[in-house]
């Protein structure tokens, strides 16, 4: 059975690791680049340029960069760098050293924080060094791997392709689910992007398509998945209605908009004035309704009253 460094071995993005002596090996990596190859304490903090990017970090694209450098102003680094020594790293990929420079050390996890750092312009950087991250080559590629599957922040289709290289490394899915301990339909599931169109991959990265329903259309044959895709993004965002305006259509949408007028205040009613008679006479009649009546009223009472006998 060949192991995990032979299947990596047959990728084209990945040099075969191969069986040396470590002993003469870091012995002519030693005097190649200067560095002593036992007897030294791991610094916890380097500069910043003793620092390389791992040449095979997943991530095409390192998002976001501009906000964790303002981060990393404001609150500095909350967390140290994953990293090998160059001379780890070299014994694993002999011919993998583009990129390299003369950094000493390789970051195995932490490439964006780098990145960020860098254009922070952080001077130094808190590192944790450990070599059995690269011991072998397989092993440098499953380190990054598995901390980009796990990073909240990574795009979607980043962690497919992730996913889908350590499937390449352990020969199948249900292996991959139980190193990351997930469940073989978490993979199955994320690994379904793959399957999408490449036009339909192309939405997901923008995210015009969302992630939920794409991994569902992504099981779907690829000539069922365009129908699938069209309708899910209208159903998500419906075409927009344009209704007919009125010619002064922001005086009519004001009008619709614009609250109630308030209603007048209510005055209550003023009760109408009573004539208390005392005695039941004319003249006494006649003087009650001179003292509450104006002459008008006193006419029009006379007048009634004309009519009624």
């Amino acid at each position: 059975m060949s192991s995990k460094a032979d299947k990596l071995g047959v990728s084209a993005s990945f040099a075969r690791a191969q069986p040396v002596g470590v002993s003469s090996r870091r012995a002519a990596i030693a005097e190649a680049t200067g560095a002593p190859t036992s007897g030294v304490v791991p610094p916890s903090e380097v500069p910043i340029e003793a620092l390389a990017h791992n040449p095979f970090n997943l991530r095409e694209d390192l998002t976001e960069i501009d906000e964790l450098a303002q981060s990393l102003i404001a609150r500095g680094q909350l967390q140290p760098l994953a990293v090998a020594t160059r001379m780890a790293f070299m014994e694993a990929h002999p011919g993998a050293t583009d990129g390299l420079g003369r950094a000493p050390y390789v970051v195995i996890d932490g490439n964006r924080r780098l990145a960020a750092a860098q254009r922070a312009g952080l001077k130094t950087l808190h590192i944790h060094v450990n070599d059995a991250l690269s011991a072998s080559a397989a092993d440098i590629l499953e380190s990054a791997l598995i901390a980009n599957v796990h990073r909240v922040d990574v795009a979607p289709m980043d962690q497919a392709r992730a996913l889908q290289e350590l499937v390449d490394v352990h020969g199948s899915q249900a292996q991959v689910a139980k190193r990351l301990g997930k469940t073989a339909a978490w993979v199955s599931q994320r690994l379904s992007l793959l399957n999408l169109t490449p036009t339909l991959q192309e939405k997901v990265e923008t995210g015009e398509l969302k992630v939920e329903p794409a991994r569902r259309i992504g099981r779907l044959p690829q000539e069922a998945q365009e129908a699938a895709a069209e309708e899910t993004i209208n159903t998500v965002n419906p075409p927009r209605q344009r209704t007919p305006q009125p010619v002064n259509a922001v005086n009519a949408v004001n009008a619709v908009n614009a609250p109630p007028p308030p209603a007048p205040p209510t005055t209550p009613p003023t009760p109408s004035p009573r004539i208390t008679i005392s005695t039941i006479s004319p003249e006494t009649i006649a003087d009650a309704l001179t003292a509450h009546l104006t002459p008008d009223d006193l006419k029009a009472v006379t007048e009634l009253l004309m009519l009624r006998i």
